[in-house]
């Protein structure tokens, strides 16, 4: 019996480079997800095009309209239900989620982080890793928690800083290794191999207290 594809939705708030990879990925044979909406909270953002290019619906919340932060989070999981996900995919989604959206779909939500976290949680990442004179530099795939960038790591991917690097130089290298990291990420949990519980990650039934590593 052939095993049928996991639903999955992505949250974008700007140009959807990452929602870009998942795309190519899909439609390459080396990702087996379906894709069925691509949700953003800013009506402009150029991800939603890729999204349309790509026949895969659209859908835009603008979170301008509600004035607590809850009741947008709401109205997410209300029009995320009718598409019944079972996968979100966080990729440069702007908006700082609460326990409504969490809780709604626990064990559920991926996030990207431009850091080696715990390292560098929150903003400015690449400059703060050039400030501290790092030799590496990153970002991470975590399962999304209440707790901002602070949910069980999945994988990381790592750059060498350069002596000439500048925020913008550096963060480009990392988002090529995040276009490599999120898809095998959220492969893995397409596939059964990667689950969420007990607010740990686990890799074949096994606990994944360290994240696995890609250079």
């Amino acid at each position: 019996m052939t095993r049928r594809a996991r639903r999955a939705a992505v949250l974008i708030s700007g140009s959807g480079t990452n929602l870009q990879a998942f795309i190519d990925r899909i439609q390459g044979g080396e990702l087996d997800i379906d894709l069925g909406v691509v949700l953003s909270n800013k009506p402009r953002a150029a991800g939603l095009e890729r999204a349309r290019r790509a026949n895969i619906a659209v859908e835009c919340i603008e979170h301008k309209h509600f004035p607590v932060r809850e009741e947008f989070d709401a109205a997410l999981v209300a029009t995320l239900d009718r598409y019944e996900p079972e996968i979100i995919i966080l990729a440069g989604f702007m908006r700082i989620l609460t326990a409504v959206f969490i809780d709604h779909f626990a064990g559920k939500i991926f996030n990207i982080h431009p850091s080696l976290l715990p390292k560098y949680p929150g903003l400015n990442t690449h400059q703060r890793a050039i400030d501290a004179a790092d030799e590496w530099h990153g970002s991470t795939v975590h399962f999304a928690t209440v707790e901002l960038d602070g949910g069980p790591r999945v994988i990381q991917g790592r750059v060498q800083l350069r002596p000439d690097d500048t925020a913008d130089t550096l963060a480009a290298r990392v988002l090529e290794i995040e276009h490599r990291i999120y898809p095998a990420a959220v492969a893995l949990f397409a596939a059964g191999r990667l689950d969420y519980h007990d607010g740990c990650a686990w890799l074949d039934g096994v606990r994944l207290d360290e994240p696995l590593q890609f250079t």
